[in-house]
């Protein structure tokens, strides 16, 4: 095979540069095995707005009906609908996306029936391994038909909240002429809400800035319009509008531990003495806040399989990572970034008050932020940072936590570069930037970053 199937084949999905990474022929390859592997009759297909997206995604569907198996084919979509499809229909999906990339990314996400995870660890080594050997085309090819799911998308998000219930809220949403720009008015259209809508087209050149709201270069023309309209609250959404990240009245960040902890309130709220997830990397914050309401926090190592995976396990009914994604038991396990900013707008308006009021119980805390840095032998470093705070609090759920009564810091190893990334949050920024500098000098030994 010309393409290097090791720089596409990540640990949760297939992504890279197309046509250099990535083209129709192993994207045909990539569809029949996977519907080949999945064992269904029938698998569905969603893709975004790139401009890639049209041929590649006829590519996968010509794959799996070359298997005999018929497809869904949804059309346009966020991964989100996609995922919420393969829960209605309980069917196996294929979401053709490159998420936050850049425009000459393309790749495909990947769930069985009911939305379940497919990982590096639960079949895409399997679906590689039959890309390599080859899929020979069945006798019977299988059938393909379109179908529309947008309008139950919305009426399924819409009842995660009391639409009746709620006051006027004047929102904006920043949706980077991505997927948001399908999904967000349609259900903010349903809702008492004022949207002023940024860059709502879909175009897969992204002609504004980035579709990638974690970095805050792409959420400078969302604060600066939130401050215009006096809105009381803005979203920004990636590229395929799974992850959502919020600023207050005052154009001030609201972290994904922070959305987490507000959700984590409303959702205790419908369900008393549930238990929530949240990875490790979130803030002190989760689990005091899901305590004092009456809930059972649950800690989990990051990543979506896993998240998901605790869900099943312990009948959790959210779950929350501080990079913006959000899982409900009652969407298939799966995340929504949608669902997240609705039931949030949910909380918001029934507390009648601004959302920087609201959030300040929450902010107790002050965070680095993830910080990489490159390096020679990733376990070797993890292990100088564990001497030298041996006298902390220690756990190796993923990667090294190290934990004292007035700070913390996580270190992990990148799936997929020589990287360690470090979190860390202390109780003042004073001591932040003391223990952030000091595991850094550990981590690169002197060396560059």
């Amino acid at each position: 095979m010309s393409i290097a199937l090791d720089r596409i084949f990540k640990a949760y999905d297939v992504r890279g540069v197309v046509p250099d990474d990535l083209d129709a022929a192993l994207a045909r390859d990539i569809g029949a095995a996977f519907a080949h592997w999945s064992g269904a009759s029938t698998i569905v297909v969603g893709r975004d707005c790139r401009l890639s997206s049209p041929e590649l995604a006829g590519a996968i569907s010509q794959g799996a009906t070359s298997q005999g198996v018929d497809v869904v084919d949804l059309g346009l979509a966020s991964t989100d609908l996609l995922y919420f499809a393969s829960g209605r229909l309980d069917l196996p999906g294929i979401m053709l996306t490159a998420s936050h990339n850049p425009k000459q990314y393309n790749g495909l996400k990947f769930c069985l029936a009911g939305a379940k995870p497919v990982g590096e660890e639960t079949g895409l080594r399997d679906i590689r391994r039959l890309v390599e050997t080859g899929m020979e085309p069945q006798a019977e090819p299988g059938r393909l038909e379109h179908r529309e799911m947008l309008d139950e998308f919305v009426e399924h998000v819409l009842s995660f909240v009391d639409v009746e219930a709620m006051r006027p809220l004047s929102v904006v949403a920043d949706t980077a002429n991505g997927m948001g720009g399908l999904v967000v008015p349609a259900v903010m259209s349903r809702l008492p809400v004022t949207l002023h809508h940024l860059f709502p087209d879909l175009d897969g050149t992204f002609p504004n800035h980035p579709a990638d709201p974690i970095d805050p270069e792409n959420q400078k023309d969302l604060k600066a319009a939130v401050l215009e309209h006096g809105a009381d609250v803005g979203l920004a959404f990636d590229g395929d509008a799974d992850r959502v990240f919020l600023v207050d009245e005052r154009a001030e960040d609201v972290s994904g531990s922070l959305l987490t902890a507000l959700v984590a309130i409303a959702m205790l709220d419908r369900e008393p003495g549930a238990k929530i997830v949240h990875n490790l990397i979130c803030s002190w914050t989760v689990p005091e806040v899901i305590r004092e309401h009456g809930g059972v926090p649950v800690r989990t190592r990051v990543g979506h399989s896993f998240i998901k995976q605790v869900m099943a396990e312990t009948g959790a009914i959210f779950g929350g990572e501080h990079s913006g994604h959000y899982y409900f038991r009652d969407n298939y396990r799966a995340d929504s970034g949608l669902i997240a900013a609705v039931v949030a707008l949910g909380e918001l308006s029934r507390s009648g008050r601004a959302l920087s009021e609201l959030l300040a119980p929450l902010r107790r805390y002050f965070a680095s932020g993830e910080i990489n840095s490159v390096v020679d032998d990733q376990q070797a470093r993890i292990e100088v940072v564990a001497g030298h705070f041996a006298d902390g609090r220690q756990d190796r759920l993923d990667g090294l936590t190290v934990e004292f009564d007035d700070w913390w810091c996580n270190v992990r190893p990148s799936n997929t570069e020589p990287l360690l990334r470090l979190n860390a949050e202390a109780r003042t920024p004073e001591l932040l930037a003391e223990k952030s500098a000091e595991v850094l000098e550990l981590i690169r030994g002197g060396g560059p970053s």
